[in-house]
């Protein structure tokens, strides 16, 4: 994929950030567009090496629109401002429409490359049976916690959102209270794409296999 070619094209969206703007520059948006789902066809050939669950995915599925859904956003502007991709078993992009655990991507503007796993903000169903999994997988959620691969690479569960009190039902003497308070169950990093452009396929996989073990256990929440 050309990043440079691709990082340019958000730079100069970002700053013209209208449909006439991009009516004029669609023949390099689909070029690009072209590359990034090529980019996400072999990451899921990659993953499904090491989790066979993801290998029906769509890859057509798997990307994000760039148009933006302006109906509830007080922000006006069309279009976003970077690509992604979301690589589950469920084939189902959005946590509202319950997608579970998920390898996620994107490259923006800034040629910032983020790398993520696991679920941010399930539903509140979900979220509970998440939550009840903690208490109920204790010994294997701290396991989890401690999984070398996991820590190295991503650190901890990102704390984003995170509530001050015991969500309802919980009691403060529960075990992992401080994830317990946690909305999103996900591990991110984020790293400059030029620096791993030449190798950015097998950077992604590496990076989403070390992320492997929390998708396994969410699946089992």
């Amino acid at each position: 994929m050309h990043i440079r070619d691709l990082t340019q094209f958000l730079a100069e969206l970002s700053e013209n950030n209208n449909r006439a703007w991009f009516v004029m520059n669609k023949p390099r948006y689909d070029i690009l567009r072209a590359e990034f789902l090529d980019l996400v066809t072999a990451l899921i050939a990659d993953i499904s090496k090491f989790d066979p669950a993801v290998a029906s995915c769509n890859p057509k599925k798997a990307l994000f629109r760039i148009n933006r859904d302006m109906r509830f956003s007080k922000e006006k502007i069309p279009y976003k401002t970077h690509f992604s991709a979301a690589i589950n078993a469920s084939g189902l992009k959005k946590p509202s429409q319950g997608g579970g655990p998920t390898y996620y991507f994107h490259i923006d503007q800034t040629g910032t490359l983020l790398i993520a796993g696991g679920e941010w903000m399930p539903p509140a169903d979900r979220l509970r049976a998440i939550r009840e999994y903690v208490i109920a997988d204790a010994a294997g959620f701290s396991k989890l916690l401690k999984n070398k691969k996991l820590k190295e690479t991503y650190g901890d569960l990102q704390q984003e959102g995170k509530l001050t009190r015991p969500p309802k039902g919980f009691d403060a003497d529960m075990p992992h209270l401080e994830y317990l308070k946690l909305k999103s169950f996900i591990v991110w990093k984020e790293v400059d794409v030029k620096k791993v452009a030449a190798n950015l396929e097998e950077t992604l996989a590496s990076d989403f296999q070390d992320a492997y073990p929390l998708i396994t256990w969410l699946r089992q929440a």
